[in-house]
């Protein structure tokens, strides 16, 4: 079996929306994981005096794994190798935009890489509620870049009053039609959203957790939790096409979905793994677990409508156990690496 991929969450928006702050917010509500972070100036994250970084192309590991890095666009997929390695124990890689690449490039740079420890975790869109408009005038680009989204955070809330706040949310969602929407302030999102976090080890000495320990307690108070998750399981299996044409045409707010998948056919095969960000898809056959044949999905986002997405779903299950195989092969374009179940 392959080592679990490690997912690369891309954070973008323009200068002052929050992306540091949204950053930093990461790092001190991470609940034991270890992050690799990528950005182009490291001076304005607080990690702490012992975090001393800055100069481009440097990684500093803190006493947990903790690293964090400094490069250009053009050195992204080395610098996601040296973070993606096994020995740097890194959980999630987060990659802040500012200063690196239009998110069209650095999304192209990142599914373009041909890395088999990493994996798409999603692109978010931080951006500024209080000074939006001036920023759609400034940027006329900030449309394309909502586009781009697998999700979009409305920062600094508590900066615009009620009318202007409900105009952005109409604007972005106009932008970007479908895209699960959070509203906050000193980008407070928890990071669950993100990645799975892990039960921190304890190593006898002073972590960067410890060291951040007033902090944490802090942060927890104010963590929002705009999102939901639906959990379905499904003990029949589920027609492949039906199930691609869920995928295809995901329900509004949906942003991730992760689990175990059986599509039915008589090949232990069709069973997979399955990891989707926004209409990113990959199915991974290593990723099957011991035990019996069944689907358990676990659907993340915002403004879901529990009752339709599990209504959908519901449907998707096969109407007898006829193996439907020419359905299966349209979905098997979503495999991570089909060279490797030859």
């Amino acid at each position: 079996m392959r080592r679990q991929r490690i997912p690369v969450v891309l954070i973008t928006g323009f200068l002052g929306a929050g992306k540091t702050t949204l950053l930093n917010h990461l790092l001190a509500n991470r609940q034991g994981a270890r992050i690799g972070v990528v950005v182009n100036d490291f001076g304005q994250v607080n990690v702490d005096a012992l975090a001393v970084a800055g100069q481009v192309d440097t990684m500093v590991s803190l006493g947990n794994g903790c690293l964090c890095c400094a490069v250009d666009a053009s050195g992204l997929d080395a610098m996601l190798g040296r973070l993606s390695r096994p020995e740097a124990g890194i959980d999630v890689i987060v990659v802040e935009a500012s200063g690196i690449a239009e998110p069209r490039d650095l999304l192209r740079l990142m599914i373009a890489s041909e890395n088999p420890d990493i994996r798409y975790g999603g692109l978010a869109a931080v951006v500024d509620a209080a000074e939006f408009e001036t920023s759609r005038t400034r940027h006329p680009e900030l449309a394309d870049h909502l586009r781009l989204a697998d999700l979009v955070i409305l920062n600094k809330a508590d900066r615009a009053d009620a009318d202007a706040l409900a105009k952005v949310r109409t604007v972005a969602e106009e932008f970007a039609p479908g895209v699960p929407l959070l509203v906050t302030d000193h980008g407070r999102v928890d990071p669950r959203l993100f990645f799975d976090p892990r039960p921190r080890e304890t190593y006898g000495q002073l972590s960067f957790d410890d060291l951040r320990a007033d902090d944490h307690h802090d942060h927890a108070r104010h963590l929002h939790t705009q999102y939901e998750s639906i959990t379905f399981t499904s003990a029949e299996p589920l027609s492949p096409r039906r199930f691609l044409e869920f995928l295809e045409h995901r329900p509004p707010g949906l942003y991730r979905v992760k689990g175990t998948l059986d599509l039915g056919s008589a090949d232990p095969r069709s069973r997979f793994g399955l990891h989707t960000v926004g209409s990113f898809v990959r199915l991974d056959r290593s990723a099957w677990p011991v035990g019996p044949r069944r689907t358990e999905l676990v659907l993340i986002g915002a403004g879901l409508d529990r009752a339709e997405v599990t209504r959908r779903l519901t449907a998707c299950r096969a109407d007898d156990h006829t193996p439907d195989e020419r359905g299966l092969l349209r979905i098997l374009r979503y495999l991570d690496d089909p060279a490797t179940d030859r």
